[in-house]
This record gives C-alpha cells, sequence and structure tokens, in this order.
C-alpha cells in the first residue's frame, strides 16, 4: 500500500515537471517565430538630390545630304569617246569629266569659217561695185535705181557676214562642249553609261556631282519635342546644333539652323528642319544616318537621376527614395516623378523630387514599398553585418 502510494507520487511529480517544461516551451516559441519571420533591411546604395542647371535640349534621327546635288549631262550630242574622272573622287568646278566625238563639231567650225571668207569676198566685191556705180550716178550715166541696188547689195552681204560670225561661235561652242566639265566642285558618282555611247543634248545623264562641304543634315521635330525646346524653331532661337555620329561620338564641328519650316506638316504632325555643317575633311557623306542635339536654352531647378533609378508602372515613371516611418525605421517609398527625357546616361527629373531626397539607385529588383532598407551613399560600400 505505501509502495503504491509511492509510485503514483512520483508520477505525479513527472507529469508536473512535464507539463511545467511544455509551458516553457509554449511560451518561448512566439518570439521565436517573429524573429524568425522579421524582414532585415536590405543595404542599398543612394544618391542625395541636388538641383542643377542643365541645358533645354534634344535628340533626334536626321539623315545627311549634299548641299548640291548637281545632275551632268551633255549640251551637245554625240558618241561618248572618254571618261576623264575618276568615279567617286573629288572633281574640281570646270574640271573636265567626259569626251564627246569633236570631229563633226570640228567640221562645223571649218565650214562656216569658209563661209566667212567668201562672204567677206562678197562684201569687197560689193563695195566695189558700189563705189563704181557711185562714179557713174554723179555723171548721170545710170540710173538712182542702180546705184541703190548696188549699195544694197553691200549692205545685205555685211549682215550675211555678222550671221555667219555668230553662227562660228556657236559652232566654236558646241566644240568647245564636247568636253563635258564639272559644273561645280565635290564627290562625283559613278559613271550612269559607258563609254561609246551615244547621248543626246541636255538629255542623257552622264553622272552626279554631290557637294559634301559644306553637308546638310535633314530632320524633324514632334509637336511634343517642339513644346519642350520653347515651340516652334526659328534659327535664331537655336544656340547650339551638334552632331552625333553612328559610333556615339561628336561631330567635332558645330552646326547652324539654315532651314525652318513656316508650318507643321499636317500629315506628319512634325516641323522640318535642315542644318549645316563643315566637313573639310569629308568624313560625313550624304545618305548617313545621325543624331542631332538641339540646345535653345536653359532650365534651373533640375534633378538628375541615373538611368537605371527611374522605374515604370501603371501611372507612369517613379523612383524609390529612402524615408523615415512612424517608428523611425528607413524604409524604401514610392516617389512619381516627371522625367524630361535624358542628358547624357541620366534622366532629368522636373518634378517629383525636392533638395535632400536620397533615391535609391541599385537593388532595385529586391526593393519594395515600404520595406526596410539599410541606404548608404553610392560611391561607398555597405557595412558588413
Amino acid at each position: 500500500m505505501l509502495i503504491s502510494q509511492t509510485i503514483q507520487s512520483s508520477r505525479t511529480w513527472l507529469l508536473l515537471a512535464i507539463g511545467l517544461a511544455l509551458a516553457a516551451c509554449g511560451k518561448s516559441s512566439p518570439p521565436q517565430a517573429a524573429a524568425a519571420g522579421a524582414m532585415p533591411a536590405l543595404p542599398v546604395a543612394t544618391q542625395t538630390m541636388v538641383a542643377e542647371t542643365v541645358p533645354v535640349q534634344t535628340e533626334v534621327v536626321a539623315q545627311t545630304e549634299g548641299a548640291k546635288q548637281i545632275e551632268v549631262r551633255p549640251r551637245v550630242g554625240g558618241i561618248v569617246l572618254k571618261r576623264l574622272y575618276q568615279e567617286g573622287e573629288s572633281v574640281k568646278a570646270g574640271q573636265d569629266m567626259f569626251l564627246i566625238d569633236p570631229v563633226p563639231y570640228q567640221l562645223q567650225v571649218e565650214q562656216v569659217r569658209a563661209l566667212i571668207a567668201q562672204q567677206k569676198a562678197r562684201i569687197e566685191q560689193t563695195a566695189r561695185e558700189a563705189q563704181r556705180l557711185k562714179g557713174l550716178l554723179d555723171t548721170r550715166s545710170i540710173s538712182q535705181r542702180e546705184y541703190d541696188n548696188a549699195a544694197s547689195d553691200n549692205a545685205v552681204a555685211s549682215a550675211t557676214l555678222l550671221q555667219y560670225q555668230a553662227q562660228l561661235r556657236e559652232a566654236e561652242l558646241n566644240l568647245s562642249y564636247t568636253h563635258v566639265k564639272a559644273p561645280e566642285s565635290g564627290i562625283a558618282g559613278r559613271f550612269v553609261l559607258s563609254e561609246g555611247a551615244l547621248v543626246t543634248a541636255n538629255t542623257s545623264l552622264l553622272s552626279t556631282i554631290v557637294q559634301v562641304s559644306p553637308i546638310w543634315v535633314r530632320f524633324s521635330l514632334s509637336e511634343s519635342e517642339l513644346m519642350a525646346l520653347g515651340g516652334h524653331l526659328r534659327p535664331g532661337k537655336v544656340q547650339d546644333v551638334r552632331l552625333l555620329l553612328a559610333d556615339g561620338n561628336e561631330y567635332a564641328q558645330s552646326g547652324k539652323i539654315n532651314f525652318s519650316a513656316s508650318q507643321i506638316d499636317p500629315a506628319l504632325g512634325t516641323q522640318q528642319l535642315r542644318a549645316e555643317f563643315q566637313n573639310p575633311n569629308n568624313q560625313l557623306l550624304p545618305g548617313q544616318f545621325v543624331r542631332v542635339r538641339l540646345t535653345t536654352g536653359q532650365r534651373d531647378g533640375v534633378y538628375l537621376v541615373p538611368q537605371t533609378a527611374v522605374l515604370t508602372g501603371q501611372q507612369g515613371k517613379f523612383v524609390y527614395v529612402a524615408e523615415k516611418d512612424k517608428q523611425g525605421q528607413t524604409i524604401a517609398a514610392v516617389r512619381p516623378i516627371v522625367a524630361g527625357g535624358w542628358l547624357g546616361q541620366r534622366w532629368m527629373v522636373l518634378e517629383g523630387l525636392n533638395a535632400g531626397d536620397a533615391v535609391i539607385v541599385d537593388n532595385l529588383i529586391k526593393v519594395r514599398p515600404g520595406a526596410p532598407i539599410a541606404p548608404h551613399a553610392a560611391e561607398a560600400a555597405p557595412e558588413k553585418r
């Protein structure tokens, strides 16, 4: 009986000890669970915003074209005997480019010279006849009519000589046209035909010449781009014109606007413009696609944000900034912005930011609104934890 009571008492104390242990475990579980579910602060780099003055500018795609594009056509017809220039090379104004068979035109010159010599002899004859008849008229040996006819013959012969002399100048001019010369300096194109081809005066196209210095750059701006630059553009309103080549480098020469359309193209909704650039080394060729950067002024109070920091959501563009919550903890907050375009590799933010704001610039894939963060300067490394 005593032994049975002792065993039962031992069991009671054992159950009591187990219960106390379980109770202790139950009390410690919630803090452990909370600790396990807490989100650690995410290390991020931030950039402190400072208001800056930036140029008012835009970049658009453009295409180069020759300042002059001239078609080379013969002024006389005939057989093209020879090409006298190198295709694709520079030519100077007045340089021979083609030779058209000159023999027929040389014969015309000789024929007209013969007519002139013949006519001069005719003039001398009629002049002598008129002089002889004048003496007879003074003695009343002939009628006045006979003398007048002789004087008229001499005048007609002199007029015919003038006509032949004009024909000689025309024939000599046609002979000179058998040497087809470059009307302007520039880059000569390919020979459209071939040696031995029959060409027609003022009709057949032989080649082209493109003037590349200066060279023109043609482009257009949409209405929204015009509004960003201050409205309709005129040559005097543009402060600076720069050219960006296909490899991203900036062309050494600055340009100037030499044409701006007086109205918006109703079909495209754009204003057509053209800029002029000096091209002394022929670095630019007609037909190249380039980018034109126009500057019309400057804007104050603009914040420059790295390209990767600007995100796009359903409501537009936004950035994450580091802010303090009610408990004083640093968290990531969404800040809608109004972007005004790019300046180099950075966005220009016109509205939405203030001086001193810390914009998050990295680790953006992991950042969530309201999540705790551990910010550090963009140029500094985060502290190890």
